[in-house]
């Protein structure tokens, strides 16, 4: 796992984000060999969850990847509900939080559609690979086209396990 990538997750966890590892990332952790510059993660875009998200990243001076003069990140009670996503730079890496996946849903229905994963520090939340399927069928940029096949084998080489 690439170390600023563990080093962003890790602090989510310490900071009890509520989220669902997607996208490239999740691919890469069922042996995708896509590779990925940023997570992808799906969140609960409560207040609450929103404002534990930044206080993770707080030190990391996360900016608005998406806008022309990368304004910094910075939540209040007032903002925090007018968020469908986020798409941030930090220090160590970039981080998309979606408030909804394609094809899939918002965050509690990605959540049921997940599974526990655990590296040896830490318990992360990860799209099954069936509904990750599900979401790049969903998406269909040419990109995810290539994903969906290899995310295909890799699923008909583990149902043979």
């Amino acid at each position: 796992m690439n170390s600023s990538f563990y080093d962003l997750l890790e602090r989510l966890v310490k900071a009890k984000v509520n989220f669902v590892i997607v996208g490239g990332f999740a691919g890469w952790i069922y042996g995708s060999t896509y590779v990925t510059q940023d997570i992808d993660i799906c969140c609960d875009m409560s207040c609450e969850n929103l404002m534990r998200l930044q206080k993770a990243l707080k030190d990391l001076h996360p900016v608005h990847r998406l806008t022309p003069k990368r304004i910094k990140f910075s939540l209040t009670k007032e903002n925090c509900g007018k968020f469908l996503n986020l798409y941030l730079d930090t220090d160590i890496g970039r981080l998309d939080c979606l408030g909804s996946i394609s094809g899939i849903g918002d965050y509690k229905v990605v959540k049921k559609a997940s599974r526990m994963i655990k590296t040896e520090a830490m318990k992360l939340r990860v799209l099954s690979l069936d509904a990750l399927i599900k979401s790049k069928k969903a998406i269909n940029r040419p990109r995810d086209r290539q994903a969906i096949l290899e995310l295909e084998a890799i699923k008909k080489l583990k149902s043979k396990d």
